[in-house]
């Protein structure tokens, strides 16, 4: 059963076609999405289908793939499932769907890629089209490639969702992808949206939505502060991590954000704890000074930028799923709340600073992000 919510990478905006849409493809872009949403549900709700697999998946010869020029193997079982939408490949029938997958394929090489960038695709005619397989490390999401399972639908009409006959085939190969020991049962969809067209055709209310749940200051008992106000709405975001330790609980982490204001105030002589906003391995968001108060984070750019941190070191791993898609909700209601302009630039803290933060494995992510600038 699909028991989350997909939000699409817009790797076909950067890999296939120009990723400048005018307003009416956003549209219908952003409609396409609100019905593919309700179809999850529905299917959601059905419970469990009783899937014993895939009935039948288009294998490379019989799609006429060219030779996989791919050779990075998967550690199977992978922990995450990466499931993206590719637009303008439209198609209905096996002919036309597998000249798209060698189209999609010749495009992929070209860029430079070993080869498709997916594990397996779902076509709008309801066929499991296999990309590099379940054993190699596909080129679809940077800095999950090598732990993560990358689908993708293709084939779809511009501005609908796909198919209940692809919705379907897409169940079953994730059902099968668990029962064959491909992917965890225990398996995380980490929220990724790759380029602008994904974030700016949604509704104000469907922002405010994803607002995610921001522990106060008045949780973690900060010191009493007088820094200067911000000038809203932001111009920036800069994503830093903090160093040192990292937390993985609440009591863990609301004891963190004080060692933080303390470091800050003690160490460094600022007027409070640097970042607006902290983020912990739990998932939860902790308010620093907030989006109202400066923080002190990065000079010449505190009074028109969120600092948003993440509590650890991420130079060799990223953070957890749980986190990412905290971070990306709080960016995305600092928008809705109008506490960021909606044309706001997202940069790493080493983008502005002569500083090595974020750690490498949390930039090559944020990188993929909506709004990042280098």
């Amino acid at each position: 059963m699909l028991w989350w919510l997909l939000v699409f990478s817009a790797l076909g905006l950067g890999a296939w076609g120009d990723s400048s849409w005018d307003e009416t493809q956003a549209k219908h872009l952003s409609e396409g999405l609100q019905d593919l949403s309700g179809n999850i549900s529905q299917l959601a709700e059905k419970g469990q289908r009783g899937l014993n697999g895939v009935s039948a998946v288009v294998s490379r010869k019989r799609r006429a793939a060219d030779s996989v020029g791919c050779r990075a193997q998967l550690a199977l079982p992978v922990n995450f499932l990466v499931t993206h939408h590719i637009p303008r490949l439209e198609c209905h029938d096996q002919t036309e769907c597998r000249q798209r997958l060698r189209e999609l394929q010749a495009h992929h090489v070209r860029n430079g890629w070993c080869d498709v960038a997916y594990n397996f695709l779902v076509g709008d005619d309801g066929r499991v089209y296999k990309g590099v397989g379940w054993n190699v490390q596909g080129m679809h999401t940077q800095g999950y490639n090598n732990i993560s399972l990358g689908l993708a639908f293709f084939g779809t009409k511009e501005g609908h969702s796909p198919s209940p006959a692809a919705l379907a085939a897409m169940e079953a190969l994730i059902s099968s992808a668990v029962r064959k020991g491909h992917l965890s049962p225990l398996y995380v969809q980490p929220l990724l949206v790759k380029g602008e067209s994904c974030l700016a055709p949604q509704q104000e209310a469907s922002l405010k939505e994803a607002c995610p749940f921001i522990v106060p200051r008045s949780a973690w008992e900060p010191r009493g502060t007088h820094c200067p106000k911000m000038n809203l709405p932001a111009k920036y975001v800069i994503i830093s991590h903090t160093m040192g330790r990292t937390c993985s609980k609440s009591d863990e982490c609301l004891v963190l954000v004080q060692d933080i204001q303390s470091y800050w105030m003690d160490k460094l002589g600022s007027c409070d704890t640097g970042y607006n906003f902290l983020v912990g391995q739990d998932g939860v968001i902790y308010e620093g000074v907030g989006w109202s108060v400066q923080g002190s984070h990065t000079p010449d750019y505190n009074d028109i930028a969120l600092g948003v941190a993440f509590m650890g070191i991420f130079s060799s791993t990223p953070p957890n799923a749980a986190a990412l898609e905290a971070a990306q909700n709080l960016i995305q209601c600092s928008v809705a709340k109008g506490h960021l302009a909606s044309n706001y630039l997202l940069v790493g803290h080493s983008d502005v600073s002569n500083v090595l933060s974020p750690g490498r494995a949390l930039y090559n992510i944020i990188k993929t992000w909506p709004h990042f600038r280098h």
